[in-house]
């Protein structure tokens, strides 16, 4: 079972042949995709995404993203995987494209958001345990990491890596009009002139969101612990999957 998904259009006398791909659920490392596959959860993960990648080489390729985020290092193998795509890569965001899922995003050549869409970008997380060594070490490679974020969005927005950093900083949720303005995107879907929509700076969210999908691995686990007549709790910690 996967929850991303190729299909070829088939030229028409007015349009060419085309391919589109949608991406939604969770961000998720390979080792992490088989708890998903279990459960029936949406998520995408780099290597079998990769391989049937390659079946449309050479091909325009249309990408439909809808995700809270999730691994960043699983975010940049696919962002690497449609960069070195043949082809035109145009990207579509119908609902949300937050914290990894903004950095896929940048690896189209073309970005539109839907009106109604939201972008956020923030600064990598994680967890640690250990002395004060590994804390100030765990530090040290969380700013390397935020490094590589940047770089996804430098190349896209032509901003200053200290304007980017501040704006992860801060956790910045972008409306669509907000996002075109500041570089993240090139246009709003379904609309000729753009229009005056307030930015997204106030807007609050779970902050469960997070760039590692930790927590639903964890609640996963909780799943085979509890007794098979307890439904209820089972049903309840499936819907807490939904959020990373």
């Amino acid at each position: 079972m996967k929850f991303w998904n190729f299909v070829k259009n088939e030229a028409t006398e007015t349009q060419p042949e085309s391919v589109e791909l949608r991406i939604e659920g969770d961000i998720v490392d390979d080792n992490h995709a088989w708890v998903y596959e279990w459960f029936g959860e949406p998520s995408a993960s780099p290597n079998a995404f990769k391989n049937e990648l390659n079946n449309y080489s050479g091909q325009d390729l249309t990408v439909w993203i809808d995700s809270y985020g999730g691994s960043v290092f699983a975010g940049a193998s696919i962002y690497n995987a449609l960069k070195e795509h043949k082809g035109k890569i145009t990207v579509k965001v119908d609902g949300k494209a937050m914290s990894a899922a903004s950095v896929i995003a940048m690896a189209g050549d073309e970005i539109l958001m839907s009106p109604v869409a939201i972008m956020m970008i923030h600064n990598p997380l994680t967890g640690v345990y250990g002395d004060m060594h590994d804390l100030r070490k765990t530090a040290d490679v969380l700013d390397t990491v935020k490094d590589s974020i940047i770089n996804a969005y430098l190349t896209k927005t032509n901003k200053s890596q200290e304007e980017i950093s501040q704006l992860m900083d801060i956790e910045t949720y972008m409306s669509a009009n907000d996002a075109v303005s500041r570089g993240f995107a090139d246009g709003v879907l379904y609309q000729d002139q753009p229009l005056d929509v307030a930015n997204m700076g106030a807007f609050t969210f779970n902050k469960e969101i997070v760039n590692n999908a930790s927590q639903s691995i964890k609640q996963a686990i909780k799943l085979f612990e509890k007794p098979k007549n307890d439904e209820n709790e089972i049903e309840k910690l499936l819907m807490e999957l939904e959020l990373i």
